[in-house]
C-alpha cells in the first residue's frame, strides 16, 4: 500500500538510516510514530550525539517533563550540533534544573482558575478544556511541564464529563479551547466523542484546537479525521510552530488538508532565545505559514516556567522583532506580540509605540522607514 504523503528526501533518507525496515505506510502510520518515539537514554543515544549536559539532564528527569520525540520530528533535528535551533526545544539539558526570578510550576495560575478537574476559566466568556496530558513531543519550554505525560488526564469520559457540565451551566461561556497536552493524540472515536458534546451546547458558538501536531506529526491529518472535524463547525485550528525547519512538505500537505477542509488556521509561536529571536528567522516562518493558508497569529512571549531561563527574551527582543517585520513584509505575516500575565491575569498585547508626539491636531508618528509622519486628529474640544 502506497502512502498519500509525499515524503521529504532528508526525512526518507533519516529513516532508511535509522529504521530500513519501515516501509512508507507504516512510517506514515501515526500511531506507529507513537509508539516509537524516543523516550530514554538508549533512544536519544542511537540517533543523536549527545552532550554531558544532554545526557545527565535525561537521566535525572524523573518526575519531570518527560523526554518524548517522535521519528519524524527526530528526523528533523540534526544530530551533532547541541545548539541547533529544533535541538535546544526537545532534547534536555541540565539548565532546565536551574531557578531564577519569578519562575514558578504554575506562572499563569491555571490550577486557581480551575473550578473542575481538566477545566481552565479565566476569561469571563471562554474556557481551556484539557482533554489529555499527552503529546506527540515534549517542548522543553513548556507552560504545563507540571503535568503533562504525567498521567493526571487521561483521555477519559468521566473526567470530560464533569467539564462538560460546567460548561453547560455557565451560559457565559461562548468560545471553547481544547487543549492538553494535544487533542490530537486522542483516537478519531474518543475527538468525535467530545467534539459532538460540545457542539450539541447552545451557548457555544465556536470551537478551537490547540495543538502542536501538524508540526510534529503531520500523518495525523488523515482523511478519516477530516471527515469528523468537517462535522463541527465553526472550528478553528491554533498549530504551535516554531521554526522554518518545521514546514517539510509533509507539514505542507498536513496544513493545506486542513485549509481545504474549510478549518481556518493560526499559527502560535513562542519566542526563544538562540531559537527564532531574530526578524529573519521570524519573517521566514510566518511567511511559509502564509503559504499553506496558516495566518500567523500570536508570538508569545516564554512564560516563566521553572527552569526556562536559558530560552527567555526580554520583551524588549519581542518588541523590535514585531517593528523590525512591520512594513518590512505583508501585514499578514506580523503575528500579534503577547505576553501572558502572572496568576491569571490574562494575555496584554505588547507592541512597539508608534505615536511620538501631538502638536495641535495633528500626531506626529513613525513609519516603518523610522521617520516622522503627520496625521490629522483633531481633538473633540468640546469634552
Amino acid at each position: 500500500m502506497k502512502s498519500d504523503f509525499d515524503l521529504d528526501e532528508k526525512i526518507q533518507d533519516f529513516r532508511q538510516r535509522f529504521y530500513p525496515e519501515v516501509g512508507d505506510p507504516l512510517w506514515t502510520d501515526w500511531r506507529w510514530q507513537l509508539r516509537h518515539r524516543i523516550r530514554d537514554l538508549e533512544g536519544a543515544e542511537r540517533i543523536f550525539k549527545l552532550t554531558d549536559s544532554e545526557r545527565e539532564a535525561i537521566r535525572r528527569r524523573i518526575g519531570m517533563l518527560p523526554l518524548g520525540i517522535t521519528p519524524y520530528y527526530a528526523s528533523l533535528i540534526d544530530p551533532e550540533d547541541e545548539t541547533s535551533p529544533l535541538r535546544r526545544t526537545k532534547i534536555p539539558t541540565l539548565a532546565e534544573f536551574e531557578r531564577s526570578g519569578d519562575e514558578c510550576e504554575d506562572p499563569l495560575g491555571e490550577d486557581a482558575h480551575s473550578p473542575v478537574p481538566g477545566l481552565v476559566h479565566t476569561y469571563p466568556d471562554k474556557a481551556l478544556f484539557l482533554v489529555t496530558d499527552f503529546c506527540a513531543t515534549y517542548c522543553r519550554y513548556c507552560t504545563r511541564a507540571r503535568m503533562v505525560g504525567g498521567g493526571e488526564f487521561l483521555p477519559e469520559k468521566r473526567m470530560w464529563e464533569k467539564a462538560l457540565d460546567y460548561l453547560r451551566d455557565h451560559t457565559e461561556i461562548r468560545d471553547v479551547l481544547l487543549s492538553g497536552g494535544d487533542p490530537l493524540i486522542l483516537s478519531d472515536e474518543r475527538l468525535d466523542w467530545v467534539l459532538s458534546r460540545l457542539h450539541e451546547i447552545p451557548h457555544i458558538e465556536f470551537l478551537r484546537i490547540g495543538t502542536k501536531v501538524p508540526a510534529v506529526l503531520p500523518y495525523r491529518i488523515t482523511p478519516e479525521l477530516l471527515r469528523i472535524l468537517k462535522k463541527y463547525p465553526p472550528l478553528f485550528f491554533s498549530i504551535h510552530f516554531t521554526h522554518p525547519d518545521e514546514l517539510t512538505a509533509e507539514v505542507r500537505q498536513a496544513c493545506n488538508r486542513l485549509a481545504d477542509a474549510g478549518i481556518p488556521t493560526g499559527g502560535q509561536t513562542v519566542l526563544l532565545k538562540g531559537v527564532n529571536d531574530d526578524p529573519e528567522t521570524m519573517k521566514a516562518l510566518n511567511l511559509g505559514l502564509l503559504r499553506v493558508r496558516c495566518k500567523p497569529y500570536y508570538l508569545h512571549q516564554c512564560d516563566p516556567i521553572q527552569g526556562s531561563a536559558h530560552f527567555r527574551t526580554s520583551v524588549d527582543k519581542g518588541r523590535e522583532i514585531i517593528r523590525a517585520l512591520h512594513g518590512h513584509t505583508t501585514g499578514y505575516a506580523v503575528p500579534t506580540y503577547m505576553v501572558d500575565t502572572a496568576g491569571g491575569g490574562g494575555k496584554v498585547p505588547v507592541g512597539p509605540d508608534y505615536v511620538q508626539n501631538r502638536e495641535g491636531d495633528y500626531l506626529i508618528l513613525e513609519n516603518y522607514q523610522g521617520k516622522s509622519t503627520r496625521y490629522w486628529d483633531p481633538q473633540d474640544h468640546a469634552l
